[in-house]
C-alpha cells in the first residue's frame, strides 16, 4: 500500500492514516473462524484489506487522509465490505479488542514466513496474539522531530488507553479488565511505552538493541505503544483497542493527530519535556486498561489514583487549540461527550453481554455495533442518554 500518514499538508495540518483489526466469529457459538484468507481475497482491496497474524483476523487500512471526513468514509466503507463478505462465508466480523469466547490452542497462525517465525520465537505471546487494536499514523516532517514528539506523548498514553478500552469479555465471562487486549498483548516483551530517547540515534539504538537481545524478531515487532513507524514517515500510536464504531475510531484519530501536532509544536518551540518515570508510566497504562472510563487510574506523573475522566479532560483541554486549528474540535468533543454519557466500549460491551443471554445474541449485538446496521433480527438498544454511538449517525467531517 502507499504511505500511511505522510507529512503535513499545504496548510500545516498533518495527514493521518488508520489501521483497524477485526475478529471473525461463528454467529452461533462465538468461536473464532479461520476464514480470513478467503474473505480478504474476495474483498478485492489488496492494499486496503490485508492479513494479520491469525487466520481469524482481518486488517483494514485507510489511504493517506487529509481530514476526518476522508477517514470516516474509508473506515465505514471497509467495515461494511468486510462484514458483507464475511457473512457470505458464514462468519461475522466484529470490532472488539479480543475474541470474547477465547482462542484455540494451538493458535491459528497465518501461514506466512514472518508470522511462523514469530510463533517459533515467541510461543507464549503468539498463543494470545489474536487481539485487535487500532493504530493511528500521523505524518511528521522529520525523524528527529518525531523522536522529540514521542517524549511529549508519553504522559497521554494512559488516558488514551482508558478512553478506547473495548475488550472486557474474555473466555465467555466479564474479565474485570476494561481492556483485556492490553493484558494479553503485554506478553510481548516490547509492548510498553517507548523509553525516553532524545535523538534519532538513541532511538534507533534502542530498537536495534531490542532486536539484538531477542526481545523482538525485527524492527516491525518492537511494539512500543507509540513509536516511529518502521515503514512510513509517521508517528504510529498503537495504544488503543479496536473501537466498537467507526465514528469512535474517527474521533480517536482526530484526537491522536492533535496530540502529535501539539507535541511537534512544543518540540519546535523548545518547551521542556515533562519527565515521566518509565515504571510509573507502565503502571499507569496497566491501571487504565483495568479501569477504562469507570474507575481510578494511577496518575502517570505522581502515581496517585485519579478518575479516568480527570486525565482525559486534562488531555482534551491541552489539545483543544490544535483540534480547533485542524477543524476537528466539534467532532471530537461531541464524540467524547457522548462517551461520557453512554459509556466507553467496555461499558457497552458489558451491558450487551449481560443483556444478551447467549453467545449468538452477543455476537449479533457486536456485529450491529460494528457497522451501525442491524444484524439479523438484532436492533440497537436505546439508552437513557440517547442513541448508542454508531446508530444511523454520520459525521459531516472537518
Amino acid at each position: 500500500m502507499g504511505k500511511l500518514g505522510g507529512s503535513a499538508d499545504a496548510i500545516g495540518v498533518p495527514t493521518v492514516g488508520v489501521e483497524e483489526e477485526f475478529t471473525l466469529l461463528d454467529p452461533y457459538s462465538g468461536a473464532v473462524v479461520p476464514a480470513a484468507v478467503e474473505i480478504i481475497r474476495e474483498c478485492g482491496y489488496p492494499t486496503r484489506v490485508v492479513a494479520e497474524s491469525m487466520r481469524f483476523m482481518v486488517e483494514t487500512r485507510t489511504p493517506v487522509c487529509s481530514n476526518l471526513a476522508e477517514v470516516h468514509d474509508a473506515l465505514s466503507t471497509m467495515r461494511r465490505r468486510v462484514a458483507e463478505v464475511a457473512s457470505r462465508h458464514g462468519t461475522v466480523a466484529v470490532a472488539t479488542g479480543v475474541a470474547p469466547f477465547g482462542l484455540p490452542d494451538p493458535p491459528l497462525v497465518t501461514d506466512e514466513p514472518r508470522y511462523n517465525e514469530l510463533a517459533q520465537r515467541f510461543p507464549t505471546a503468539m498463543r494470545a496474539n489474536g487481539t485487535c487494536g487500532c493504530h493511528v499514523h500521523v505524518g511528521v516532517p522529520a525523524r528527529q522531530v518525531a523522536v522529540e514528539a514521542l517524549l511529549r506523548l508519553r504522559p497521554w498514553l494512559p488516558p488514551l488507553i482508558a478512553l478506547t478500552a473495548n475488550s472486557p469479555i474474555w473466555e465467555g465471562e466479564v474479565s474485570g479488565w476494561a481492556s483485556q487486549r492490553f493484558i494479553l498483548a503485554s506478553r510481548w516483551p516490547t509492548l510498553m511505552p517507548a523509553p525516553p530517547a532524545g535523538s534519532v540515534e538513541e532511538y534507533d539504538q534502542m530498537v536495534d538493541q531490542a532486536v539484538a537481545s531477542g526481545q523482538a524478531l525485527d524492527t516491525r515487532s518492537v511494539y512500543f505503544l507509540a513509536r516511529l513507524s518502521p515503514r512510513y514517515p509517521t508517528i504510529e500510536v498503537r495504544a488503543a483497542d479496536m473501537s466498537l464504531t467507526a465514528e469512535e475510531t474517527v474521533a480517536y484519530a482526530g484526537l491522536v493527530r492533535a496530540l502529535v501536532s501539539m507535541a511537534v509544536d512544543d518540540a519546535a518551540a523548545g518547551r521542556p519535556v515533562v519527565p515521566v518515570r518509565q515504571e510509573l508510566l507502565r503502571r499507569s497504562c496497566r491501571s487504565a486498561a483495568r479501569a477504562g472510563l469507570r474507575g481510578l487510574v494511577a496518575d502517570p506523573q505522581t502515581g496517585r489514583p485519579v478518575r479516568s475522566w480527570e486525565l482525559i479532560d486534562d488531555m482534551v483541554t491541552r489539545v483543544q487549540p490544535h483540534l480547533r486549528a485542524h477543524g476537528d474540535e466539534a467532532l471530537v468533543l461531541s464524540a467524547i461527550n457522548r462517551l461520557r454519557a453512554v459509556g466507553g466500549g467496555a461499558d457497552r460491551q458489558r451491558f450487551l453481554f449481560l443483556r444478551a443471554g447467549s453467545p449468538a445474541a452477543f455476537v449479533a449485538a457486536l456485529a450491529t455495533m460494528t457497522t451501525g446496521e442491524p444484524y439479523g433480527e438484532y436492533s440497537l438498544p436505546r439508552h437513557p442518554s440517547g442513541l448508542w454511538p454508531g446508530q444511523a449517525q454520520r459525521f459531516s467531517g472537518s
